[in-house]
């Protein structure tokens, strides 16, 4: 059995969407030198406003259906339509300027700044300069980078992480409806692979723009799609479903070794740290006095304080025993890892988080990463047996009937 189209949800569209449809009406894509085309008939259609996770092994298909969308590759016969408007009655550079493109490790400019990668595509457009530098600022801001700081810098004093986020709003500059996304973590360390995949999720809860990314990972995208097409060779698909649909029905076995064992493992990637009861720690903002932080610190009887700048967004975790000024101090070293995750990441990954934490805890952040709490290992084991259990229950009442 082959899905093309995902199975309904209740949900309605939020009003707020600004991406677009696409459709794939019997796309092939067929090369010379090769006899059966490698992507063969493909039909499907990609809501507005979601992320749709490309998967499959290599050779299937995959990148070359992500690139047919902006004319990288171009269709053999078939049509790919973005809001109903055929794609190939469009000039390749007027669509590409309309299709914002996220690879992996940012392929910035190496001679360019941080401001001029990021409003290459608006200057193309001819946007005023006035405008460009406020998209520029807005843009670092919503990707977790200080403007102040990072506008300036080339590519070779970013960090893979910081490079991956510029390369995000690249793509975001001239806020197109669609974004494609070819590999956009793979070269990134496991930790800065969560952090930027949070990152993503935050960025598309307030932008709702329809997002097609191509990974190799499984679990990538359980956790970042709406929607996951898995393929098979030639792009054949064998399966088009919402993760939750695929982790409990896979169409066929060829689905089956894809997802492979664990999937009840691979199901915690459904439940999100946001479900977790957070613990509301003692926090400080930087400058404020040390006296009355201690104060509140101990009254909660807690050794350490979360400690915050002016917009609310965590920037270390000390001990109290380290508050021996008059005030709270920023921390010194810019550089390192303060170990926090969205309140959308995954239990798996706050516990991931956790192993390489001095706290039995991970500092959790919402929306343009804000403080919102702690989740502390206790909350989220309780939730996962809560959860364990409710399903072996389910599988009882199941089985008696």
């Amino acid at each position: 059995m082959t899905t093309t189209e995902p199975t309904p949800t209740t949900d309605a569209a939020p009003e707020s969407v600004s991406g677009a449809e696409i459709v794939f009406d019997r796309v092939t894509k067929s090369y010379s030198s090769q006899g059966r085309p490698a992507v063969d008939s493909l039909s499907l259609t990609i809501p507005a406003g979601q992320i749709v996770m490309f998967v499959g092994p290599s050779g299937c298909g995959k990148t070359t259906s992500l690139k047919m969308i902006n004319r990288l590759h171009e269709p053999t016969s078939g049509t790919i339509t973005i809001n109903g408007k055929d794609v190939r009655g469009q000039d390749p550079d007027d669509l590409r300027r309309q299709v914002g493109y996220v690879i992996q490790g940012g392929s910035l400019f190496p001679h360019m700044t941080v401001a001029q990668n990021i409003g290459l595509v608006p200057g193309l457009l001819r946007w005023d300069k006035q405008r460009i530098a406020e998209r520029v600022e807005e843009l670092l801001d919503l990707v977790g980078l200080d403007p102040v700081r990072y506008r300036d810098r080339f590519p070779r004093e970013l960090s893979g992480g910081q490079q991956q986020r510029v390369g995000v709003a690249r793509g975001l500059a001239a806020d197109p409806p669609v974004i494609l996304m070819d590999e956009p973590f793979g070269a990134v360390d496991p930790i800065t692979r969560q952090r930027l995949q949070d990152e993503l999720m935050s960025i598309q809860s307030e932008l709702k723009k329809t997002i097609v990314c191509v990974t190799h990972d499984i679990d990538e995208a359980i956790k970042l799609g709406d929607r996951i097409l898995i393929l098979q060779e030639h792009a054949q698909i064998a399966q088009y479903d919402t993760p939750e649909a695929i982790l409990s029905a896979p169409a066929n076995e060829f689905v089956e070794d894809f997802v492979g064992s664990g999937s009840a493992l691979k199901a915690l990637s459904l439940t999100r740290v946001e479900e977790v009861e957070l613990t509301e720690w003692t926090t400080a903002t930087v400058g404020e006095p040390v006296g009355p932080v201690l104060e509140r610190a101990r009254a909660a009887r807690q050794k350490s304080v979360v400690v915050l700048d002016q917009r609310r967004r965590p920037v270390d975790w000390v001990n109290i025993k380290a508050l021996t000024g008059e005030t709270v101090p920023a921390p010194v070293d810019e550089a390192r890892d303060l170990h926090q995750i969205d309140h959308r990441a995954t239990l798996n990954d706050a516990l991931d988080t956790m192993l390489v934490s001095a706290y039995a805890g991970v500092i959790v952040t919402g929306r343009r990463d804000q403080y919102v709490g702690v989740a502390t290992f206790e909350a989220v084991t309780a939730l996962i047996t809560a959860r364990n259990e409710a399903a072996r229950q389910a599988q009882e009442d199941a089985d008696e009937q």
